[in-house]
């Protein structure tokens, strides 16, 4: 695609966020009632596939993400060498959609006596002390606008090994978005291992 055809598109999805918000804005104003009062169906959900502004829809039609920063610098190739599996830390993958996030508690487990003069070490003793959990930051989710239901659990029962979407871990640090999980990839995915391609088996 050259530059004219990526600047003419960039213009249509900015032009079309705002005639989406537009357009939100304008059936949420319609729906008051009469005197100030509102309906009776201005409080019910109502499915859009608008963004909350312009600039939020050019990031979800590009795909462009923040990269997550993580209160704790966890070095998961320190981790992974020392034996710890992902579901060590990321308990729950074979049983339901997500993958937990440990729990302050959980680290504090072995770190209690396993060094515990390192800087980070002590900002989650720190957290302990405080009564808090460490608010880890997702690196993998999807737009909500994409109506994705994505379940961990059959994807472990199928053997795809978890670098498959999330790298190889032995060779990261701090986790690090480096697989685009987009309906390309997850369409070549299903079709190599003759998995559904049934809309409904990941979309809601």
């Amino acid at each position: 695609m050259g530059l004219k055809s990526r600047v003419s598109l960039l213009l249509a999805t900015v032009l079309a966020g705002i005639l989406a918000w537009s357009l939100v804005e304008g059936a949420s104003s319609s729906g008051a009632g009469t005197a100030g009062t509102p309906s009776a169906n201005a409080d019910a959900e109502i499915f859009t596939p608008a963004h909350p502004t312009a600039l939020d829809a050019v990031r979800s039609f590009f795909n462009w993400r923040r990269e997550a920063v993580q209160p704790i610098a966890f070095t998961h190739t320190v981790h992974l060498a020392n034996g710890l599996q992902c579901d060590s830390c990321h308990n729950g993958t074979d049983s339901g959609p997500q993958a937990s996030l440990p729990g302050v508690k959980f680290c504090m487990s072995c770190h209690m006596v396993i060094a515990v003069d390192r800087p980070e070490i002590k900002k989650i003793a720190a957290y302990q002390a405080r009564g808090e959990e460490i608010p880890w930051v997702r690196v993998y989710d999807y737009d909500a606008s994409a109506h994705v239901r994505f379940n961990h659990a059959p994807h472990i029962r199928a053997n795809v090994p978890c670098e498959t979407c999330h790298g190889d871990m032995t060779k990261q640090t701090t986790a690090k978005r480096v697989v685009d999980m987009n309906m390309g990839y997850c369409i070549s995915c299903h079709q190599q291992r003759k998995a559904s391609l049934d809309c409904v088996t990941c979309h809601f």
